[in-house]
């Protein structure tokens, strides 16, 4: 049975997302895809959008980075499905993830952003998490946009080190 590459990138994408315990950015997925060329750029936005329309995955915006996290329905989906998706497709997608597992929960794990808050200055939310537990919550007030960002950008930089200084102080 011949079966539309749109589909077939479709359900790669929902097996994907199933297949960890935290949200996958887009670009972790398009890294997937289009490393081992299965698609283009284009057609990814269109599976990733297709998907979000028919609710069959969600998309939460972060600063730069979209990240995604299927949802039941989509889960329901994959289990009816999920025969169409080749073995080595998914030896492959096995592979990627052992390569690359680290760095993609790190990716998820260490969240920072920034928003104006009422006052007018901009606040700064860094976080932890260790799978749904959050466990560094740090808000700061600056006075800028430019200094927020920094400090979200030397977040995912120095994290370590920071959350290592806080618990030698602490305790």
């Amino acid at each position: 049975m011949t079966q539309d590459p749109l589909t077939l990138y479709k359900l790669i994408t929902l097996y994907m997302l199933d297949r960890v315990t935290f949200p996958l950015t887009k670009a972790q997925i398009g890294d997937f895809l289009l490393g081992h060329d299965y698609t283009n750029f284009l057609t990814l936005q269109q599976v990733i959008a297709e998907l979000i329309d028919a609710e069959l995955i969600r998309a939460a915006s972060k600063r730069n980075r979209t990240y995604l996290e299927i949802t039941d329905e989509g889960k329901s989906t994959l289990s009816y499905f999920e025969n169409r998706i080749n073995d080595s497709i998914k030896e492959d997608i096995a592979a990627f993830f052992t390569e690359h597992e680290m760095e993609m929960r790190n990716e998820a794990a260490i969240v920072a952003d920034y928003y104006k808050a009422t006052s007018g200055e901009y606040e700064a939310r860094l976080l932890i998490k260790e799978k749904d537990v959050t466990v560094v919550n740090l808000t700061l007030s600056v006075p800028d946009e430019d200094t927020a960002a920094a400090l979200c950008t030397n977040w995912q930089k120095k994290y370590q080190d920071i959350y290592q200084y806080l618990i030698s102080q602490l305790f």
